[in-house]
C-alpha cells in the first residue's frame, strides 16, 4: 500500500499541481478506509511524505501573485469615467471604492458565477441603506467568519481618503439604481436588474486596472493603504475581519488628510497597552 501510494503521487504530480496532492490523498484515504483499514497509516508514512515533498520541489510551478489595488488605480478609474458615468460604470465604481475602503471580500459585494451557489441570504438589501450628508451605511447580512449570522453594519464617511470624497460616487449610483429599479430589493444591481456576479466585476477590473488584478486586490490594497497610513496590524485585522456574535461597525474614518488625528489615535492605543502591561506586572508581583 505504501509503495502504491508513493508511485501514485509521482504519476499524478506530472498531471496536476503537486501542491494539491495533499487534498487528493486525503480524499483517496477516506474512500479506501472501509476496504483498506491501514490506508491512513500508509498515507502518513515517511516514504509517501518524502515522495510528496520531492514532487513539490521538482515539479511545482512558481506561485503567481496578483498585485494589490492602489490609490492611483482608483484615481485612474475615477478620471476615466468622470463625474456622471453610465449605470454599469457607476455600479463598478461604487463596488470598487466600497471594497477598497471597507476591506470587504469580493464575495460580499457580488454573487458567485455558479448559479447553484447564489443565495439572497448573502445579498445586501436596499431597505438597510441609510444616506446622510456625511455618511452612507448599509447592513451586510452575511460574512465569511460570521458563524452566528448577526450581520455587519458597513459605514463609509465623507472625506476619508486622499482619493477624495467617495460619497458622490455612491450617491450617484444609488440615484441611478432607485430611478431604474425602485422596487427591487437588492442593493447592488446591474443595468439588467440582476445582482452583479464575480465574473462581471473582474472583467471590468482587468480592463481598467490591468490583468494583474484579482478579486482579492481590493481587500489587499485597502489593507496596504491602512498600513502605509500608520495603522497597526491588529486594527487592520479588526477593520476587515470582525469577530462573530457581536454588533459590528467597520468604522472607516481613517483620515489620511489629518495625520495628527492618526498620531493621537495611536498614542491612545499605546497608552492603553502600557497600562495593561503595568497591570500585568502588578499581578505577577
Amino acid at each position: 500500500m505504501v509503495d502504491t501510494l508513493s508511485f501514485y503521487v509521482i504519476w499524478l504530480s506530472h498531471h496536476i499541481e503537486p501542491r494539491s496532492m495533499d487534498s487528493y490523498l486525503s480524499g483517496i484515504a477516506s474512500r479506501l478506509e472501509e476496504t483498506y483499514p491501514d490506508v491512513h497509516k500508509a498515507r502518513r508514512s515517511s516514504i509517501v511524505a518524502r515522495t510528496l515533498c520531492g514532487c513539490k520541489q521538482r515539479m511545482s510551478s512558481p506561485v503567481q501573485r496578483n498585485l494589490p489595488l492602489s490609490i492611483d488605480d482608483l484615481e485612474h478609474v475615477r478620471n476615466t469615467f468622470g463625474p456622471t458615468p453610465g449605470f454599469d460604470d457607476s455600479l463598478f465604481m461604487a463596488l470598487l471604492f466600497t471594497g477598497f475602503i471597507t476591506l470587504q471580500r469580493l464575495g460580499e459585494l457580488t454573487w458567485p458565477d455558479t448559479v447553484q451557489h447564489q443565495s439572497y441570504r448573502k445579498v445586501p438589501m436596499r431597505h438597510t441603506l441609510s444616506i446622510t450628508a456625511n455618511s452612507i451605511s448599509y447592513s451586510l447580512p452575511y460574512q465569511k467568519n460570521d458563524t452566528l449570522g448577526t450581520g455587519t453594519t458597513i459605514l463609509i464617511l465623507a472625506n476619508s481618503w486622499t482619493v477624495g470624497d467617495p460619497l458622490p460616487i455612491l450617491k450617484h449610483y444609488f440615484a441611478c439604481r432607485d430611478s431604474a429599479f425602485p422596487f427591487c430589493p437588492a442593493l447592488w444591481l446591474t443595468s439588467a436588474g440582476a445582482v452583479p456576479t464575480r465574473g462581471w466585476f473582474l472583467h471590468r477590473l482587468k480592463i481598467h486596472c490591468g490583468s494583474h488584478m484579482s478579486g482579492h486586490s481590493m481587500r489587499a490594497g485597502g489593507a496596504t493603504a491602512l498600513a502605509i497610513a500608520g495603522m497597526t496590524p491588529d486594527l487592520i485585522q479588526a477593520t476587515g475581519c470582525c469577530a462573530p456574535g457581536t454588533s459590528q461597525i467597520r468604522l472607516l474614518f481613517i483620515l489620511f488628510r489629518f495625520p495628527a488625528l492618526s498620531v493621537s489615535f495611536h498614542g491612545c492605543i499605546n497608552i492603553e497597552r502600557r497600562q495593561d502591561h503595568k497591570k500585568e506586572d502588578k499581578i505577577k508581583k
